[in-house]
């Protein structure tokens, strides 16, 4: 049985017609002095590889129909050192390569494989450097046109058609990110069962990335929020570093990578467990455009159908709660609305977390499809401004699940999380 990584090279080698596509895997990077960053392979070449090694490349020869992998030779000495290495043989036979190569004859054997082709398809714009280099790949063909070589005359980016096949997820990818929402909503309900008024934001997180680790995810998708109080009012709070207070709130944006794909999930919830009158009238208008959000998700309907649906609760709650004025469609109409609720609706998740996919095509906007995986994650961010009630003064709240869309609707696969506000209250007094 061919692995789902030889399904999605031949879905694209079937494509390409008379051209060769290109595809380097992502570069090691320095974090200081001799010390790297965790390698985590590019996304498109893990997609169509599941190869994880740094100094790879993948060919794909359209004319042909047989997929190529440059990587690192075994080289026993450094394995002690750096640890296990496939080298081309092991690599080929591992992920179903119809040839290897080892990577230091990169530039020796490119040439010979653009030559008489058509069109090159590669990452282009994407690192000026590697842009250079198929240049000069380039040049190095053209050069041997008096031997009656041709190079390739049209150069394609790869990452749109590789973007188009990611759009929609395959059973095996579904399987993978089901996994990733499940350890990521056992860690924000270890969170819950965490937090407590004067623990640290960061002793919350350590909470959050303990599970991860414990359940097969290594590391975080995203560095995650775990913002107490007014610093839930920053979308991208970072920190984590405040002490948790009686009486406030904490939103927590955080998920795991699970062997690549990314889970995503907000919570937001008293830190003592137990919502205040403000606190939760917010909370539940918020909760309210998620779910109304969640219903608008079908196979057909416009991408911008989710945003639709909670806006319009938003923005009535925003005026049920006095921090406008005015009618439901002039706040609609002037954007007031922006000034608490500021993002958009949510994003395509997938082995990134702010996955690919283009909302405008040919045609207009975007329709969802059966296999699509979409966040959804409405918000209210409540900064003391004039006018706005001080009992509502620095309450930032969040929801967001990941959602796959189904033949027939939509399902939140992240929902095991408690989110309404009997249910975490519930939770949280179960707490030791």
């Amino acid at each position: 049985m061919a692995s789902p990584h030889r399904e999605r090279r031949l879905r694209l080698l079937a494509s390409l017609g008379d051209a060769v596509a290109i595809l380097p895997t992502a570069p090691e990077r320095v974090r200081n002095a001799d010390c790297f960053f965790p390698f985590r392979a590019d996304s498109h070449f893990l997609y169509l590889t599941g190869f994880s090694e740094p100094e790879a490349l993948l060919v794909l020869d359209g004319r042909t129909g047989r997929s190529g992998l440059f990587c690192r030779k075994k080289h026993p000495e450094r394995e002690i050192w750096d640890g296990f290495r496939h080298g081309p043989a092991g690599a080929a036979e591992r992920f179903g390569f119809d040839d290897a190569w080892p990577i230091d004859e990169l530039d020796e054997r490119m040439p010979d494989l653009l030559a008489g082709r058509e069109a090159v398809h590669w990452p282009v714009g994407k690192d000026p450097a590697f842009d250079a280099r198929v240049a000069g790949w380039l040049q190095s063909v053209r050069l041997r046109e008096r031997q009656g070589v041709s190079a390739p005359s049209v150069c394609v980016n790869v990452l749109d058609a590789i973007d188009e096949m990611r759009l929609v997820k395959d059973a095996d990818e579904i399987a993978l990110m089901r996994q990733a929402g499940s350890i990521s909503a056992g860690a924000h309900v270890a969170a819950m069962r965490t937090a407590r008024p004067g623990l640290f934001e960061y002793q919350v997180e350590a909470e959050i990335v303990a599970h991860f680790m414990r359940h097969g995810a290594r590391q975080p998708a995203y560095e995650s929020i775990v913002a107490g109080g007014a610093n839930a009012c920053t979308l991208h709070y970072v920190g984590n570093h405040d002490v948790l207070r009686d009486g406030d709130l904490l939103l927590i944006d955080a998920g795991c990578e699970y062997q690549g794909y990314a889970g995503d999930i907000t919570r937001t919830f008293p830190v003592n467990g137990r919502f205040t009158g403000p606190q939760r009238d917010v909370y539940e208008i918020v909760l309210a455009a998620q779910m109304a959000a969640i219903d608008a998700i079908s196979p057909g309907a416009p991408l911008t159908a989710p945003a639709d649906a909670a806006l319009t609760i938003l923005a009535q709650g925003m005026l049920d709660l006095g921090l406008l004025g005015g009618s439901l469609d002039g706040v609609l109409e002037s954007g007031a609305w922006k000034q608490f609720y500021m993002h958009g609706i949510g994003h395509m998740i997938g082995l990134d977390v702010h996955d690919v996919g283009r909302r405008h095509v040919a045609g207009g906007v975007r329709r969802f499809e059966s296999g699509m995986c979409t966040t959804v994650e409405p918000g209210l961010y409540i900064r003391p401004a004039p006018g706005v009630p001080e009992a509502f003064h620095h309450i930032g709240i969040r929801i967001e699940d990941d959602v796959l869309v189904t033949e027939t609707g939509a399902e939140a696969y992240t929902r095991d999380v408690p989110k309404t506000v009997e249910a975490i209250e519930a939770l949280m007094s179960e707490r030791d």
